[in-house]
């Protein structure tokens, strides 16, 4: 490790679709700004790189989950994995951020200094540990852990003579041609995988322990195409992204207070779908209300599609144990497969898992509470990027990109260089960081920060409340200032690569 760490103005973590966002926001608001963006992997893309299963492909459309400066051109509006790969890459490409994306660094810990108004950060790279130092610390990792999916302890698996895959680590050599293959679980990652396998499979088996909600989509904007034939792409993508907004919002507010007559319409979409005499209540109807867990989407109905060709079905049922053949279930039915593929679901990660220290004393997010839903109270010059949770993740991580960029140009006209949201008293009270009921949600409440019942604590899931807030609304408010130590070096006198850097960036 040299001697003479490198700093930046701003270091981003990850290189997926909110990383790369933030690093052209970034470039665009704040030129005079350094940075470098840490990626773990050897490539640009993140989730949409790192995921690999048969069908992959948005769970929300491109309209929103594009950046709000880079129209999505493409006619499919539920896109493939591939698509919004490239996408990334592209944008990427086209605003020149690869030149600042240092791959193969793993960050282990990140330590806020108050006597240096820095922080120091340490990765790991080939196995040797790397230090940089910056003023600001932004986390644009995701939610979930990459290493490695949930997957619940199964009583006998390894009396299971097939093979059993985890959809986060798909094998490139899978076979499943002419093979029974059974998919333990009902979510976003299920109802992609049924229909992308089925017509290659002798049978494919959607076992799931209750019923999920499932809205059909079209697969390509009929409105988006009829538009481009008579307004630019730009014109195009805010038209239809704007409809889009409104219409997840409109959804999601109707789930909320009317409870009833929206699982009514979602019932009937289904029932229009399923081939005659189908028993909907066993498989398609849920115990919970719509968006107390995500509701999934699939493009043109291509689930029911599967269902209604006899290649797939869906059994309701849970398991009591692997056997050598298959699963026998808790009613007494076996299921026989080749393959068991356990799309069971994500380990939620705060911040990557890296360990932060604000002057020594380790920060258990779990006792933090979020301030606009992106940084932390008490916690100096750290934001993080989360995305809804029902809607576009990209939508929320734009906006906060945005704001970080505001907060910035605000500290640097008045001299500031620190900047720490002030932490809520006792008179604010504090409820889960995130109100899903989800497996995933509820495994990992004991690890997510709170939230409070009033701005600036409140987590909204509300993009237009969120753009008044994050890209109109104070960037001072409970937010305490304070300007660098005067003992601090010049902080022009960079390394002669981190230099380079830096001009880049301006």
């Amino acid at each position: 490790m040299s001697h003479q760490r490198e700093h930046v103005d701003v270091l981003i973590v990850g290189a997926g679709l909110s990383g790369i966002g933030a690093a052209v926001h970034l470039q665009k608001s704040c030129p005079r700004k350094s940075y470098a963006i840490l990626e773990s992997r050897q490539a640009i893309g993140g989730t949409w790189d790192l995921f690999r299963y048969p069908g992959i492909r948005s769970d929300s459309d491109m309209f929103t989950l594009g950046y709000s400066f880079k129209p999505w051109c493409d006619d499919d509006s539920i896109a493939a994995g591939e698509k919004i790969r490239n996408y990334i890459r592209e944008t990427a490409r086209e605003h020149r951020v690869e030149d600042h994306i240092r791959f193969g660094h793993e960050v282990v810990s990140a330590e806020w200094s108050s006597e240096e108004a820095r922080w120091t950060v340490r990765a790991e790279h080939g196995g040797e540990a790397v230090e940089l130092t910056c003023d600001f610390f932004y986390g644009c990792t995701g939610y979930y852990r990459y290493d490695e999916g949930f997957t619940p302890e199964f009583p006998g698996r390894e009396r299971f003579q097939g093979e059993v895959v985890h959809p986060q680590r798909w094998p490139e050599d899978l076979d499943y041609r002419g093979k029974r293959v059974v998919v333990i679980g009902s979510g976003a990652t299920a109802v992609t995988l049924i229909p992308a396998m089925a017509p290659e499979t002798e049978h494919i088996t959607m076992l799931q322990r209750s019923p999920g909600y499932i809205v059909t989509l079209p697969g390509q904007d009929p409105i988006a195409k009829g538009l481009r034939r008579v307004l630019p792409a730009k014109a195009v993508y805010a038209i239809v992204r704007w409809k889009n907004v409104l219409t997840q919002m409109a959804f999601y507010q109707l789930s909320r207070r009317a409870p009833r007559f929206t699982r009514k319409l979602i019932r009937r979409g289904v029932e229009r779908q399923l081939p005659a005499g189908y028993d909907v209540d066993r498989d398609f109807e849920p115990r919970y209300n719509p968006w107390d867990e995500r509701v999934c989407l699939v493009p043109g109905g291509d689930l029911f599609e599967a269902l209604r060709s006899g290649r797939a079905s869906v059994v309701t049922d849970t398991i009591e144990t692997f056997t050598e053949k298959g699963l026998k279930l808790t009613s007494g039915r076996e299921l026989e497969a080749d393959v068991i593929v356990t799309a069971t679901g994500l380990n939620l990660l705060v911040f990557g898992g890296i360990e932060v220290k604000v002057d020594g004393q380790r920060q258990e997010f779990s006792k933090l509470v979020g301030y606009k839903g992106m940084m932390f109270g008490g916690v100096p010059n750290l934001a993080l990027a989360l995305g809804y949770t029902n809607a576009s993740f990209t939508l929320k991580c734009d906006l906060v990109s945005q704001y970080l960029c505001r907060l910035l140009n605000h500290m640097d006209a008045h001299g500031y260089e620190v900047a720490t949201p002030r932490e809520p008293g006792p008179a604010v009270d504090r409820v889960p960081f995130i109100d899903l009921e989800s497996g995933y949600v509820l495994r990992s409440l004991d690890q997510l920060p709170m939230q409070g019942e009033k701005r600036p604590w409140r987590l909204h899931q509300n993009y237009a409340a969120d753009i008044r807030l994050l890209k109109h609304g104070p960037v001072d408010d409970e937010m305490d200032f304070a300007p660098g130590p005067a003992t601090q070096a010049n902080p022009n006198e960079q390394p002669d690569d981190l230099a380079a850097v830096a001009q880049s960036a301006r």
